[in-house]
């Protein structure tokens, strides 16, 4: 009995790097499956429910929180990523600035300018907010809800590297002085890859994206640790951004010991 392909599940509006794993998909042999609304596709709930990769049933995701959010749990999908204050836990030496963790209630009483983000989506903007009384207001966030805070670290070059089983498994530039500029990731950028997992890797899943940069001093830091299921791909080469993604939005019953520390 010949049984049914691995399948990767994509949001209604595809990005470019989702074109570009699905190309990559179906050059494997995947089955991929375009929602046409925020919602489970027709016919995938009874497959990917209960599913186990060695049955050749697992059900894989690439997409946005939200849309994530919705489908994972019917998929049976485990959505790995960092904890909420991993950034703010890594040793000054990997970041060059303060970095903390807080409830935006907190972050409401800042009074200097500062970099604020949500750790793991978008809820919160990516800016540099000039003190706490422009972040959004409780009317319309929890106060309980957590925000990276930092101090302003610009960057001459960023990187995205896709970190697997404790390796740099695929990389690529993507930002040059706060631009978009796609290129190669240099031997220097995954060298401090390497640095950063030797340090640290054991408080990441298996399959994560993490962002390192350089600064106009040279000094090089880590950005950020992002979802590689929620992650563009930009340069790296799509295959090996694939094995990041099937491994971070795969099937539940699959999970290593490690890796259950690190569901979303």
């Amino acid at each position: 009995m010949t049984r049914p392909p691995r399948t990767l599940v994509l949001p209604p509006r595809l990005t470019a790097s989702a074109r570009t794993l699905r190309a990559a998909a179906l050059r494997r042999g995947l089955r991929t499956v375009e929602a046409t609304a925020s919602a489970v596709p027709e016919g995938l709930g009874a497959l990917g429910a209960g599913s186990t990769e060695g049955e050749g049933h697992a059900v894989h995701l690439h997409a946005g929180p939200s849309f994530a959010d919705v489908v994972a749990p019917a998929l049976g999908i485990a959505l790995l990523e960092a904890p909420a204050d991993w950034l703010a836990r890594l040793p000054r030496a990997l970041t060059r600035r303060d970095i903390r963790a807080m409830p935006i209630d907190e972050a409401y009483r800042l009074r200097r300018p500062a970099f604020i983000k949500s750790p793991n989506d978008k809820s919160i903007p990516a800016l540099v907010y000039a003190d706490g009384s422009r972040l959004p207001g409780p009317d319309a966030v929890d106060p309980a809800t957590v925000v990276l805070v930092s101090d302003v670290m610009t960057f001459a070059v960023e990187y995205r590297l896709h970190l697997l089983d404790g390796a740099v498994h695929a990389a690529g530039q993507y930002g040059e002085s706060g631009r978009l500029r796609i290129g190669p990731a240099g031997g220097d950028a995954l060298a401090f890859g390497r640095e950063v997992i030797a340090a640290a890797g054991e408080t990441l899943p298996s399959a994560i994206v993490v962002d390192v940069g350089r600064d106009d001093e040279g000094r090089w830091a880590v950005i950020e640790a992002n979802a590689a299921w929620a992650s563009g791909c930009y340069s790296a080469d799509p295959d090996r951004a694939l094995d990041t993604v099937l491994r971070a939005a795969g099937p539940a019953t699959g999970l290593s010991p490690h890796d259950r520390g690190f569901v979303r």
